[in-house]
């Protein structure tokens, strides 16, 4: 759970403009749009808002130009629905963690067939450390301590 106030008004933020985009924003340049999250500063004056689209770069460049438009209509609905002074700033960004995150899933993904595919060694690795060693090749325990005689 979130303890921060900022936080706790960014998450209502994005579900409110989810809500919005979804039933009353009627622009065909938004798309299939995904708000991811939105980052509200301390005094609760700015909001940068995530999203993430399909659609290759003309669908991402037209769907920001329709938030950009659709940015009055969305700070003012937010200024209702919200119990804040000032309905906060909205500033929109396109979210690249999720292109990152899928583009890392990919190279673990074949990483993992090129494991599968690759045929087993016959050769024992040697245990990673933590791991029990097998059994017999354990070591008696070693004391450092000098004995005085």
């Amino acid at each position: 759970m979130t303890n921060s106030r900022p936080a706790r008004v960014g998450d209502q933020i994005r579900v409110e403009i989810t809500a919005m985009l979804s039933r009353q924003v009627h622009d065909p340049g938004i798309g299939f749009l995904t708000v991811t999250r939105v980052d509200v500063s301390a005094d609760l004056q700015h909001a940068r808002v995530y999203y993430t689209t399909l659609g290759d770069d003309k669908a991402r460049r037209e769907s920001a130009r329709a938030l950009e438009r659709a940015s009055p209509f969305l700070r003012r609905q937010l200024a209702g629905r919200l119990r804040l002074r000032r309905a906060p700033e909205l500033q929109f960004f396109f979210d690249v963690s999720v292109e990152q995150h899928d583009r890392i899933e990919k190279i673990l993904m074949d990483l993992q067939e090129e494991r599968a595919s690759r045929p087993p060694d016959d050769e024992q690795q040697p245990p990673a450390p933590g791991e029990a060693s097998p059994a017999g090749a354990q070591d008696a325990p070693h004391d450092e301590r000098q004995d005085p005689d």
